[in-house]
């Protein structure tokens, strides 16, 4: 992050301390940074010409606020907050249901002039998109407001999208949007990469990127995250919904997306293949394989749904969509045969902020119907075999995932070679494993064989730790469907 940023970050940071003897929460915080931070470039970019009209109502503007003090400016924001909530588009997903979490008017207002003091607009976007950025990971990292499941981490986003090579004419959808991690990597990478002219620069602004995100919170975090890197509109390009509920008729030619982790939906999705009624809540599909409540499942089932063909998908998912039996080899059985499933990246432990993960990105290609099967080859990259991250003593970087990127070979995926740890198996291979399991791994795990090698105890502890929460996990969903 460049100094300007980092120092804003940490500026703006410090002042939450402030507000915490309040009871103003680190979420709550980001929040009303947000809220504010619209209306102070909202104001702006009308004022310099960037946009022809503020969507903000005059009397509800970033003047009206700083012009006031006291009670009158807390009983004021209060009434901005509702008010801006109604207006509909781009403003009611950034200010649905916001409330004022800052009640003593004399911080409200330091706060107030502390984002006034900014020119924000006269920012590179990379430097402001970097600011926001940096106060959405210190939210990830407060485990306890749950903020982290999510924030995928930028090193893994970037490293499947230097892999996929996004183009500047694709549409990119996200079912599961966090918070925007997955379109700003690739709006980086289209603009890094390609020399725009002026069509390609508004589609790129209106029209390349379409999510869904479920939670209220989280969908006004990613539209601002967007807003602030230069993607916006009147529109939104967040839809604030479950993206399971229904297929929306929208194809896309990239999808990227790590739908958030639980192994559980919290209702029941009904196929053709029967009724399956548990909750109160179901779901008609009848463009899924199977019935099935884990979320995991679905949310692959629905990317299948929303790619073009010709489209690829990228798709973070746990372990437990790569063995589990069921609907679990139908899907994985349907998907070999239908799609091209290319690649998987065996993914480390200790990356992700929610405990006990163990994660793969699937790579697959939507074809035309034909009789025979699409995938050829599975090409499997194992990152996780002796290797140690923690989120806060040894992170994963980008330039861990550069081997992968190198062997995934973006500029022509069909001349791949075989490596220590990238394997190729055939689909007849695959077809013969138990329930076409695709938990394989072929690499000796050290700390197995060789007492010397073992890792650090805390890394030890971690490893431990996450398999007996995954364990338990795992035993209440157990407990949980026997109680069904």
């Amino acid at each position: 992050m460049p100094n300007e940023a980092n120092q804003l970050v940490n500026k703006l940071w410090n002042f939450c301390d402030v507000l915490r003897d309040d009871g103003v929460s680190y979420g709550d915080y980001v929040e009303q940074l947000t809220y504010l931070l619209f209306l102070k470039m909202d104001e702006e970019m009308t004022e310099i010409g960037f946009q022809e009209e503020s969507q903000v109502p005059d009397e509800y503007n970033w003047e009206s606020l700083v012009a006031k003090d006291g009670e009158e400016l807390e009983s004021h924001y209060r009434a901005t907050l509702q008010e801006l909530g109604t207006q509909g588009g781009l403003l009611s997903v950034i200010f649905s249901k916001a409330q004022n979490r800052i009640q003593d008017p004399a911080k409200l207002r330091r706060l107030v002039l502390m984002i006034d003091d900014e020119n924000w607009s006269g920012m590179e976007v990379d430097v402001k998109g970097e600011i926001y950025e940096g106060l959405l990971q210190k939210n990830a990292e407060d485990v306890k407001s749950g903020a982290g499941q999510y924030f995928t981490p930028r090193p893994l986003i970037k490293g499947i999208v230097e892999a996929v090579q996004p183009e500047p004419d694709q549409t990119i959808c996200d079912p599961a949007s966090g918070t925007g991690g997955f379109f700003l990597s690739a709006h980086d990478y289209i603009t890094e990469n390609h020399q725009l002219d002026k069509q390609q620069k508004e589609f790129l602004q209106h029209d390349v990127f379409k999510g869904w995100e479920i939670v209220d919170n989280t969908a006004r975090l990613c539209v601002m995250n967007l807003y602030l890197h230069g993607i916006n509109g009147k529109e939104s390009p967040i839809i604030v919904d479950d993206s399971l509920r229904s297929d929306p008729g929208d194809r896309f030619d990239l999808i990227l997306t790590n739908p958030p982790f639980g192994k559980k939906s919290s209702v029941t999705v009904m196929s053709t293949e029967g009724e399956a009624v548990k909750e109160s809540l179901t779901y008609e599909r009848d463009d899924f394989w199977a019935t099935t409540s884990n979320k995991q499942l679905n949310f692959l089932q629905h990317v299948k749904t929303l790619l073009k063909i010709g489209g690829t998908a990228a798709v973070v998912v746990p372990d437990n969509v790569l063995f589990e039996g069921g609907a679990g080899e139908t899907v994985r059985r349907k998907l070999l045969d239908q799609f091209d499933v290319h690649t998987m990246l065996r993914l480390p432990t200790g990356i992700f902020y929610a405990q006990g993960v163990k994660a793969n990105v699937l790579f697959f290609d939507a074809k035309p119907a034909q009789a025979d099967p699409w995938t050829d080859n599975l090409w499997i990259y194992d990152l996780r075999t002796n290797k140690h991250f923690t989120r806060k003593r040894d992170p994963l970087t980008f330039e861990d995932l550069t081997d992968f990127v190198d062997c995934y070979n973006p500029d022509n995926r069909h001349e791949r070679e075989e490596t220590e740890r990238f394997k190729s198996y055939s689909y007849e291979e695959l077809m013969e494993r138990d329930k076409v399991n695709l938990d394989i791994f072929w690499l000796k795990d050290d700390s197995l064989e060789d007492i010397e090698d073992l890792p650090e105890p805390e890394v030890l502890a971690a490893d431990i730790t996450e398999n007996l929460e995954a364990a338990l996990d795992q035993f209440s969903q157990i407990q949980t469907d026997l109680m069904d």
